[in-house]
């Protein structure tokens, strides 16, 4: 399967939608807004994500590895997990392509809406956890742990 790297418009728009209604207070599903440092200019880029907690640690992956908060997450390492108005600072590590298929594996069970998207990228044949595990290689999956200052 090739995975597709960029988003369509209607879902650029989308987002632009989830992260207004966040700023406002009125986050809905399991979205969360991520903002990292960008890897040039250094100034933030806000994405919405869906988080993943497997055993109380929270993950992020992207149904778009080559999207650009992906690049920022590897350069920065840092950033900011947003749900309304609640911030917290965390570290993202991404972790070896071994690690990740557990993580992948929740996805489907913990966000059933999302699983459109990787499926039309072409990273998942289907919602089956096993089609997610299978799917690490070509998933970046960050840890997101509080970051202590």
């Amino acid at each position: 399967m090739t995975a597709q790297s960029s988003i369509s418009p209607r879902h650029k728009a989308r987002n632009k939608v989830v992260v207004l209604f966040h700023r406002v207070g009125l986050p809905f599903g399991p979205m969360h807004l991520l903002t990292v440092p960008g890897r040039s200019s250094g100034l933030p880029r806000t994405t919405p994500v869906a988080p993943v907690v497997v055993d109380g640690t929270r993950y992020i992956l992207q149904a778009y590895p080559n999207s650009d908060w992906v690049k920022n997450a590897r350069a920065a390492g840092r950033g900011v997990l947003a749900r309304g108005h609640r911030r917290r600072q965390v570290d993202l590590v991404e972790l070896p392509v071994e690690e990740r298929a557990r993580v992948l594996r929740e996805f489907p069970a913990q966000n059933p809406r999302g699983v459109g998207a990787f499926v039309r990228n072409g990273l998942v044949e289907s919602a089956s956890a096993e089609h997610f595990a299978a799917a690490a290689p070509h998933c970046p999956v960050f840890r997101a742990t509080p970051r202590t200052e």
